[in-house]
């Protein structure tokens, strides 16, 4: 696997990939403790291939993971590196067809990598399917697939695969339930830790804003503006907040992307490839996109809504400053956040600085923020109409990249520019003070 991680530009290992691989290659069962963004993939892919080209056979490693999107993205990871190998992975997750799937999986991939869900609908329906001869089992981000309560999922899948296995256990986080799980599925297991205590990189900088909670889209369309140029996540709590801020910044020409749960498969994975191509620079998105996403180029992670939990503060700035470069973080704290933020400030062992606000700057932006916040509103309401009418026809609406005609009506569109131009930049609205 060496001359490819040449060409991924892998040139020495991280910490996890010190600690876990040489283990791994000795055959032994490991549990990784590493943050995210820390090469976690490499540190498992690579043994498993290793394993591969020592003795190749087909359904080899069973990958499980919460989250269709991290399925992917652990993908593309493995068939990168074993390029040369000629590796075939197949990714099994909700929100696609399962017959497409059925067919795939019927030419015997080296590598599944799945949802636990549709993993075991395979295994209950797809004819000819199972996994008796696996050699690697691996759970990512186990935590989480615990926590979104697969847990009877995953005592079905391993009950129908080989107990003489090894198997990888990786989590950003160690829960009482993944050292329930650790007793059910390894066999003394090595642990290589790389960060006890929860940590957040130290290149990444970190802020919060306190403001009263009816402000909350005034500072941020400032935050846009004030460091226009740089890409960013903003974080909401709903997939109903998510989709509103979206609409709102757009009413105002900053193109902003949404993602979360209630968007159709093929549109999260659109959003996603939009964001990271950079021809957008924001994106809203719900936790879906929390963890284990690695988009290169986030610059700075906006907390629109504080996570409720604490430990999901660490996995939503983690998104930022990823594999040495820099990054910042802006914590929105209102009126009713106080005792959270002090939680995730516990958490991390830091007091955070506030980040400077000119808040009579801000304080013009209210009249203009209010309107797109109007339409933004009945935008919202048009696509819930639109929505009944197609019941669960997925139509293209939750996307609307051109604010559904409303933005027309807009005074002269974004900021007096006649606003049909989609604009790129977030601050190209600036002019129009």
């Amino acid at each position: 696997s060496l001359p490819a991680c040449d060409q991924l530009g892998w040139k020495s290992p991280t910490k996890i990939q010190i600690e876990a691989i040489p283990v791994a290659l000795q055959g032994k069962d490991v549990i990784g403790l590493a943050e995210t963004g820390s090469g976690k993939t490499g540190a498992f892919a690579l043994p498993i291939l290793q394993s591969l080209l020592a003795s190749p056979q087909r359904l080899h490693t069973l990958v499980l993971t919460p989250t269709r999107e991290l399925a992917f993205q652990i993908s593309e990871q493995f068939e990168a590196l074993g390029s040369s190998i000629g590796v075939k992975c197949a990714v099994v997750v909700g929100g696609i067809d399962m017959m497409s799937q059925s067919l795939v999986l019927a030419k015997k991939p080296h590598i599944v990598i799945a949802t636990p869900g549709r993993l075991i609908d395979h295994l209950e329906n797809t004819k000819g399917f199972s996994l008796r001869a696996l050699k690697f089992l691996v759970m990512d981000e186990a935590d989480r697939i615990l926590n979104m309560d697969f847990e009877t999922e995953v005592d079905k899948i391993l009950k129908v695969i080989p107990r003489e296995r090894r198997t990888f256990l990786f989590s950003a986080t160690m829960t009482k339930k993944v050292q329930k799980l650790q007793r059910a599925a390894l066999k003394d297991p090595v642990k290589c830790a790389v960060s006890t205590k929860y940590s957040t990189v130290d290149k990444l900088q970190q802020y919060y804003i306190f403001i009263p909670s009816k402000y909350k889209d005034c500072y941020l369309v400032s935050i846009l503006n004030e460091l226009a140029g740089n890409s960013f996540i903003i974080f909401c709590s709903t997939c109903n907040n998510a989709q509103r801020v979206a609409l709102l910044l757009r009413n105002l020409g900053i193109t902003a992307i949404p993602l979360h749960g209630q968007m159709s498969q093929n549109k999260r994975l659109g959003a996603l490839n939009k964001f990271k191509s950079k021809s957008r620079s924001v994106l809203l998105a719900t936790d879906v996109a929390s963890r284990g996403l690695d988009i290169p180029h986030v610059d700075c992670v906006i907390n629109y809504d504080i996570p409720t939990h604490s430990k999901d503060y660490i996995h939503r700035v983690g998104r930022t400053a990823r594999a040495g470069r820099s990054g910042k973080s802006i914590t929105f704290v209102t009126q009713y956040d106080v005792e959270l933020f002090q939680r995730i400030e516990t958490l991390i062992g830091k007091k955070l600085p506030a980040f400077p606000t000119q808040e009579e700057e801000v304080m013009m932006l209210v009249e203009r923020v209010s309107e797109a916040q109007r339409f933004a509103k009945l935008e919202m309401k048009e696509q819930g109409e639109k929505r009944k009418r197609h019941k669960g026809g997925d139509g293209d609406e939750d996307d609307s990249e051109q604010a559904s005609g409303v933005r027309k009506r807009v005074k002269g569109g974004a900021g007096g520019r006649g606003g049909g131009k989609k604009n790129r930049g977030g601050g190209a609205w600036r002019g129009g003070r």
